[in-house]
């Protein structure tokens, strides 16, 4: 099981991740709804299409703009369509 941390909380718990460019891709029924906040931000990759954001918070703390996913990915990136990944500070700890 990959676990995603922050702020004392599981954010996130799953076996059937998937790895791209380094990053672990949670599956988005294994995300803890309770944490994640839609953000408004989002970036665009060349051949992963437009990302969207999500806040965390957690204990009391918002880390903003800590995970994100593409609602719609490029043909490329079918495979983590819907998939959520994280960045600053959120710990991952694979199996």
């Amino acid at each position: 099981m990959v676990k995603a941390k922050w702020n004392g909380s599981l954010l996130a718990e799953s076996d059937q991740c998937k790895v791209v460019e380094g990053n672990y891709y949670f599956p988005p029924e294994s995300i803890k709804r309770e944490y994640f906040v839609e953000s408004e931000t989002t970036t665009v990759c060349g051949w992963k299409g437009t990302a969207s954001y999500y806040d965390i918070k957690a204990n009391g703390a918002v880390n903003k703009d800590a995970a994100w996913y593409y609602p719609k990915t490029k043909d490329a990136a079918k495979e983590i369509e819907g998939y959520v990944s994280f960045w600053k500070g959120v710990e991952i700890e694979p199996n």
